[in-house]
């Protein structure tokens, strides 16, 4: 049940749909209502409704008549935490769900490969430490929070991670976060695990330089961690990022995807579901024809060492000098081929290369594209989390030159309404 200060209404009808942010929807004589946790075929007493982002959002309702599509939650905060909006329907239809909105976004029509785990399959947890709580924001609330007990799609270990922080915050006197006041000394506590490593890192961020007493409480709290780090958060801003200092431990962790290993620091971006990421590589790798590659927004070299590990020789261009230097540590760690430099992909000379791999941010490729239309390489393999950035690159841009010859999404993201695209385009003749 959700309740904010907003219309008061009273509307009973039959989820007919779902939006591409995961929301069932009704139609009503004023138009579509929105609501969360909902899913085709559900009947709904819609009680107050709010207007946001143009669209009437469901607040406060009642679900009268289940649909034959769910199924039992496996989380105790599902219905409140933001986390996930699609742990009440069953996997089969979430993947079916996910295919249509694909298509209706992109005119794409894609075979999708489910996650080989949809409990326990997230390498990464940012739990919020907030003065009304410790965990993750409830929907569509920007300061009320979940006090979580556990998380499922995280780890079975999560009870233990947040005992843990709660055990150092109350010997230590460090107070949470105020959402609303912006105050306060600890911010964040990040968690990762390598899935098939078993390393674990843990990451406190924090607007305050820790007295010795206070890294010692911390080092005791949290001895289970293989590297241990405490983050000195310069702004307000609500991200759990900040000046990383290694506290304990090792500067890295790892992770281990078949035969290849990849370094993970607090810095690096990851991807979330180290077993779906098989799945995911083994699509570009397919995709990926002839011997050199280009690996644009190449990162941590997640793409570009998986397939310079499987023979091909692999240049990576990335803005982050960060990610570079990962990147090239991972190379070295597997002992391949593969060269990784600083620059702007908008800057990016491409030369004759077999292949180029894109994996952009949300925003898309945008001008880079052109970049691409004007190259002479046949064939790119487009990387997306969103489908109406691909959309708008390749009918604005791409569509110039190429044309799209196939087409995998693999669901990284259970339980939600994303997921991740791989599109093979050839060149047109």
């Amino acid at each position: 049940m959700h309740k904010f200060s907003n219309a008061c209404m009273k509307i009973t009808g039959r989820v007919s749909g779902m939006s591409e942010d995961g929301l069932g929807t009704i139609k009503a004589k004023n138009g579509i209502i929105y609501v969360p946790f909902s899913y085709p075929s559900d009947i709904v007493k819609v009680k107050r409704t709010k207007h946001r982002f143009g669209r009437k959002m469901a607040t406060d309702f009642e679900l009268l008549e289940e649909s034959s599509l769910r199924q039992r939650p496996g989380c105790t905060h599902f219905g409140r935490c933001g986390g996930c909006l699609w742990q009440g329907l069953k996997y089969g239809e979430q993947l079916r769900l996910k295919r249509e909105l694909f298509e209706k976004a992109t005119g794409i029509s894609a075979e999708i490969k489910g996650s080989p785990r949809v409990w326990g399959f997230r390498n990464i947890s940012n739990f919020i430490v907030t003065i009304s709580g410790i965990g993750l924001k409830e929907y569509g609330s920007p300061f009320r929070v979940v006090d979580l007990r556990e998380c499922p799609i995280f780890s079975k270990k999560t009870p233990e991670y947040l005992r843990s922080l709660r055990g150092f915050l109350a010997e230590a006197g460090l107070k949470p976060w105020d959402l609303k006041k912006k105050t306060g000394e600890v911010h964040y506590l990040q968690v990762r695990e390598g899935k098939f490593t078993g390393e674990v890192m843990v990451n406190l961020i924090a607007h305050i330089k820790p007295k010795e007493k206070v890294l010692e409480a911390f080092r005791d709290y949290f001895s289970f961690a293989d590297s241990l780090y405490w983050s000195i958060k310069q702004d307000t801003k609500d991200n759990p990022r900040g000046d990383t200092q290694l506290v304990d431990g090792e500067p890295y962790i790892r992770e281990r995807i078949e035969d290849v290993l990849y370094l993970i620091h607090p810095n690096s971006f990851f991807q979330t579901n180290s077993y779906a990421l098989t799945l995911l590589l083994k699509a570009v790798e397919e995709f990926a024809d002839g011997e050199e590659v280009l690996d644009l927004y190449s990162g941590v070299g997640t793409f570009g060492i998986w397939l310079a590990k499987k023979g091909f020789w692999v240049e990576g261009v990335e803005l982050n000098p960060f990610a570079v230097d990962m990147a090239s540590r991972n190379a070295e760690l597997n002992g391949v081929n593969a060269r990784f430099s600083v620059g702007r992909v908008e800057e990016t000379p491409i030369g004759n290369y077999d292949t180029v791999i894109v994996d952009p941010p949300r925003k898309g490729l945008k001008e880079a594209a052109e970049l691409l239309v004007k190259s002479g390489v046949e064939n790119v393999v487009y990387v997306s989390c969103n489908p109406k950035a691909f959309k708008l690159d390749y009918e604005n841009h791409l569509s110039k030159g190429y044309r799209v010859e196939e087409a995998v999404l693999v669901d990284m993201f259970p339980h939600t309404p994303h997921v991740e695209a791989v599109v093979k385009l050839r060149r047109k003749s």
